[in-house]
């Protein structure tokens, strides 16, 4: 007689076990893209209509996935979306990627995870993978989603159901790394659990690596983004130490970067944007408060990189002062909006504090972004990219660059400016020694 586990092993392997996807953003719908695209049937379930719709209709909202790729999943009948959580029922494997923001005091907001994972108790059967992408802290599968998902149908984790946590790696806008290619780490809650999770996910992936326990797939993806944040937290205060002793940053970490061994380039910022880098690492150091213990080198990072618009905007007041001028009553644009180059996502980007900072001082401010037509500020004012750029930098007073797309024509920008504030380093060796740039 085939137990649960191969039943399941096997219909993952020829492709007969249908896959539900909840959530279907930045995360969820590349993944269910992916699973589509080798052969499985996939049921993407969002509560948002528009996404629904939208997808149903062969539109996409993601920038790296075209129109062409879901309507072609949609003619083959390899995706559908809904708002009606009770397709599950007809899912054998099924990925959960719904949002983990950080509520305003800096805690975990587990609301997005715990409603996805009471709407899955509602359907889970036996014969059921699932596994948790969201990025949470350690233990979130085992203590939250574990007590919550068979126990009222006598299920038993491992022989009737398997669970797992793999953490997502999506990076908007790249070419060369995405859902497919980029190794993909999963932990189950026993070791059944992790082989399941393993064999379903290296049928569409190319590179799956197991680890040991979901405990240790949830701190990888912490460590991970924390790694980034400190670093990126040390570049910004070498960057405020170098504009103090009158040293240019940018040329001491190039030329730092030339050793070809025990250094890896970072480069400071007006802030730290996307859902990952600036949120991730507190989930850790909200955890080890549990512990007694005070995850100093995030905490430090975390004031630092907070710190950058606030560092900028001063930049910026000086250079009006140092010119005989100031801030309050000038018109400053800001260019980019995204919280890096050449993408369409405006989470957690430094670019809303610059403007609502330069707007509490006293500044007109308008900003244009290729990507971002229309934003609303932390302030709640809603503001719209303007439509001729050049004509607005002729006429600001100072032109701040926060995000630095590949799309703007910086030497035209210099041109024409009456000066420019360069956070990015985006000008080069353009702006090196240039009276009308300040660099950050």
């Amino acid at each position: 007689m085939t137990s649960v586990k191969d039943g399941l092993l096997n219909s993952l392997r020829d492709h007969s076990a249908k896959i539900g996807i909840l959530g279907l953003g930045y995360v969820g719908l590349p993944l269910a893209a992916a699973f589509g695209e080798a052969g499985f049937q996939v049921i993407g379930i969002d509560p948002d209509p528009r996404k629904v719709n939208s997808l149903n209709q062969g539109v996409s909202y993601i920038q790296d996935i075209p129109d062409q790729q879901i309507s072609n999943l949609l003619q083959k009948g390899r995706l559908s979306a809904t708002s009606d959580f009770s397709a599950l029922s007809q899912c054998a494997a099924v990925s959960i990627c719904v949002p983990t923001p950080l509520r305003k005091t800096g805690d975990p907001d587990m609301s997005f995870i715990l409603s996805a994972t009471e709407e899955l108790a509602k359907y889970i059967h036996r014969g059921m993978i699932i596994v948790l992408e969201s990025t949470t802290y350690p233990g979130t599968t085992r203590e939250v989603l574990l007590p919550k998902l068979g126990k009222d149908k006598g299920l038993v984790v491992g022989q009737d159901f398997f669970l797992a946590f793999s953490p997502e790696r999506v990076d908007p806008g790249r070419e060369d790394w995405n859902t497919l290619n980029t190794p993909k780490v999963i932990g189950g809650i026993t070791e059944e659990c992790s082989e399941v999770a393993s064999v379903w996910y290296s049928e569409a992936l190319k590179t799956v690596v197991q680890v040991s326990s979901a405990e240790t797939a949830e701190l990888s993806k912490l460590l991970e983004n924390t790694f980034r944040m400190i670093n990126i937290g040390m570049v910004n205060e070498l960057a405020i130490m170098c504009e103090r002793l009158g040293v240019d940053v940018w040329e001491v970490i190039d030329a730092a970067a030339t050793k070809p061994f025990g250094f890896m380039k970072f480069t400071p910022g007006p802030g730290l944007g996307g859902h990952c880098i600036p949120i991730d690492p507190l989930y850790l150091s909200w955890k080890m408060k549990a512990f007694q213990y005070n995850a100093r080198f995030i905490e430090l990072a975390a004031d630092i990189n907070t710190n950058m618009p606030r560092y900028v905007v001063s930049r910026v007041m000086d250079a009006f002062n140092e010119r005989g001028t100031s801030l309050h009553g000038s018109r400053c644009l800001v260019l980019g909006a995204a919280y890096k180059p050449d993408i369409d996502d405006i989470r957690e980007s430094p670019a809303l504090d610059v403007i609502g900072l330069l707007q509490k001082k006293g500044a007109k401010v308008e900003y244009h972004d290729p990507y971002i037509p229309r934003l609303r500020t932390h302030d709640d004012l809603e503001m719209e990219s303007v439509t001729d750029v050049m004509k607005s930098v002729r006429e600001a007073d100072c032109v701040v660059i926060i995000t630095n797309h590949s799309s703007y024509d910086y030497k035209a920008i210099l041109k024409q400016a009456k000066f420019v504030f360069d956070s990015r380093n985006a000008l080069g060796k353009l702006g090196k020694n240039n009276p009308k740039v300040v660099r950050l």
